[in-house]
């Protein structure tokens, strides 16, 4: 039987200069993704890559401050930690490898409360919390790419904040390791949750535009 063949090294690893170089039929590693140079946004599910949005909307700014400022407030001296995009978070399947991880997304907004999975370069391993905020054009890859490989992870809790409509949606980790979904919410209505005991998002200021 021969051997596996190892992972390349980063000698063996093309360079990416502009976004001309990629194919986008192709499947990529993170240790291709660190090799981007060029300016634009990506993000990477299951060897895919996704090219993101050059700037989101005024009000998906409102709504990300809004819900960030209220996280990071309510945090400030706790264990958890709070980041917003763009910050890479790696959502490795076994091996914590560069050239074995395959998904790296960068959303909204993370609440993280293991300081094991934070490093210089992001996190790595799923999020307590991870915030979407859907835009325009990006809906299909929050709604069903990003579902399944945060179902997959592990995270516990995935909110999905929707602009045009104005309501809020919040996915929940099973016992079983799939997500459950719970009631719709609008605004004038509050978010909590057990990951942060005490915290409520007040949805009215969310949507303030």
């Amino acid at each position: 039987m021969s051997n596996p063949k190892p992972y390349p090294t980063e000698e063996e690893l093309p360079s990416y200069s502009t976004v001309n170089d990629i194919d986008f039929s192709a499947t990529y590693s993170y240790a291709d993704y660190m090799r981007f140079t060029f300016d634009e946004r990506m993000e990477l599910i299951k060897g895919r890559l996704f090219q993101m949005r050059p700037a989101p909307s005024r009000y998906h700014q409102k709504s990300f401050g809004s819900i960030h400022n209220s996280l990071y407030n309510f945090l400030e001296g706790h264990k958890c930690e709070v980041y917003g995009a763009p910050f890479d978070v790696r959502l490795p399947r076994k091996s914590k490898e560069d050239a074995a991880i395959f998904t790296v997304v960068q959303p909204d907004i993370v609440v993280v409360c293991n300081p094991e999975k934070l490093d210089k370069r992001g996190c790595i391993g799923a999020p307590d919390i991870v915030v979407e905020i859907l835009s325009p054009g990006n809906n299909k890859k929050e709604l069903k790419f990003k579902y399944e490989v945060y179902e997959e992870a592990g995270v516990k809790e995935y909110w999905i904040v929707s602009i045009s409509d104005q309501t809020f949606f919040k996915y929940i980790l099973g016992n079983d390791g799939k997500f459950e979904p719970t009631r719709l919410l609008v605004g004038g209505e509050k978010v909590t949750t057990p990951i942060l005991p005490g915290y409520e998002l007040d949805l009215e200021k969310v949507f303030n535009f």
